[in-house]
């Protein structure tokens, strides 16, 4: 009678492990989802850019070297401090 209570408490303490296990399992299947959603919002707006920049190069060359360097600009003097 006491083995078949210590296999009863076994099977009673896995049921929690294997919730657990399913709830990481849930949630890294959510990560996964909401990753891969992210990369290609990130190549949209990156195509986007691109054509942006394109665009913006044939019809301002001179302002769009402007606003680099001034990116470049500011981008250093934050790196810097």
């Amino acid at each position: 009678m006491a083995q078949s209570q210590e296999t009863h408490g076994r099977t009673r303490d896995s049921v929690p492990i294997r919730d657990a296990v399913d709830q990481v399992q849930d949630a890294a299947g959510t990560v996964a989802q909401q990753a891969q959603r992210a990369g290609e919002g990130f190549q949209e707006v990156a195509g986007n850019f691109k054509t942006a920049l394109d665009k913006s190069l044939r019809d301002q060359p001179k302002a769009t070297l402007a606003s680099a360097a001034i990116a470049g600009f500011v981008l250093g003097a934050i790196w810097k401090t």
